[in-house]
């Protein structure tokens, strides 16, 4: 009888699942750190992962693991390469959350166009009520917007930004050599170029080895362009957009993501009131976390019945050849 181990806290309609699950046995650890489902490790044949790391010692003490289901799509904090050597499978939700990150953006661009901190600010603060007469806030309609990363996340904040009448292109290399998707958005190819032409930028691709927009892609983007990351934290350099924005290369910005999470108290980029910040958040909606829950729970039990998506199974190609 298969045992599987929750490790975060899942919404309701996941746990039911499982409860009402025949044939398998779970542990339901709360807390979302490696340290306090790793006691439990040792016994299970499946792990159901919110966004703690999985490290090689907590895989080398997994004896019976056998699936890996990330409650999400992203995986980088999971040491991919012990789990193909064990021959683990890892699998993600698949398209559960890309609507939710999108509005998450577009509610971004919107609150830093607008100055939102700022106008709150104002009304809290009688005497700043004069701020209004500056004329900080700007539209979007009728502005250009960068897309960086052109996928099912992509591809919804383009829906969203027509209906702000927004021009758009988007950047991905990976996809444009695929085959670039119907509609009315334009591949860009070349990023310096699309920042130069952008006064908006949304960043939406995976984590990289490296910044994906550093010191020269700031200093390519026009003026007091808008930067929006709900990617993930280590794809835009925090210390060159720190700079950027005291110079105003960048005129506001909007993050969701951060090198640390959540970030030390002296990092600069929690001085700006024209930065829009949240807590890597894009993706938990009420809607969307049971989404999820279901989804991750959901896969264990389809893996071990045999009936797994094999689109949802990260290193399938991986374990196919070992």
């Amino acid at each position: 009888m298969p045992h599987i181990l929750v490790a975060g806290k899942l919404h309701p309609s996941g746990v039911t699942l499982l409860e009402n699950a025949t044939g398998v046995t779970f542990d339901y650890v709360e807390e979302v750190s490696e340290q306090s489902y790793r006691p439990f490790i040792g016994k299970a044949d499946a792990l159901v992962l919110r966004t703690q790391p999985l490290s090689a010692p907590t895989v080398a003490a997994a004896t019976s693991l056998k699936v890996v289901s990330r409650h999400g799509v992203g995986y980088d904090a999971v040491d991919l390469p012990s789990l193909n050597e064990r021959g683990i499978a890892l699998t993600i939700v698949g398209d559960v959350n890309s609507v939710s990150v999108a509005e998450h953006a577009m509610m971004m661009i919107l609150s830093a166009a607008k100055r939102v901190l700022r106008g709150d600010h104002a009304v809290r603060s009688p005497a700043e009520w004069g701020w209004r007469n500056r004329l900080e806030a700007e539209e979007i309609s009728g502005k250009r917007l960068l897309i960086v990363g052109y996928g099912r996340i992509g591809r919804h904040l383009s829906r969203m930004a027509v209906g702000f009448g927004m021009e758009i292109r988007a950047f991905d290399p990976f996809l444009q050599a695929q085959g670039w998707p119907q509609g009315q958005v334009l591949p860009c190819d070349d990023l310096l170029a699309g920042l130069r032409w952008a006064d908006v930028v949304s960043i939406n691709i995976p984590k990289a080895d490296q910044p994906i927009i550093r010191e020269k892609e700031l200093a390519a983007m026009k003026p007091g362009a808008i930067l929006v990351n709900t990617a993930r934290g280590g794809v835009v350099d925090e210390r060159a957009l720190v700079e950027a924005l005291k110079s105003g290369r960048v005129g506001a910005a909007g993050l969701d993501v951060f090198d640390d999470e959540p970030p030390a108290e002296n990092n600069e980029l929690l001085t700006f009131d024209q930065v829009i910040l949240s807590p890597h958040i894009a993706g938990l909606t009420r809607e969307c976390g049971e989404r999820m829950a279901i989804a991750s729970v959901q896969n264990v039990l389809d893996y071990f019945a045999g009936e797994i998506d094999p689109n949802l199974v990260v290193n399938g190609a991986e374990l196919q050849r070992s």
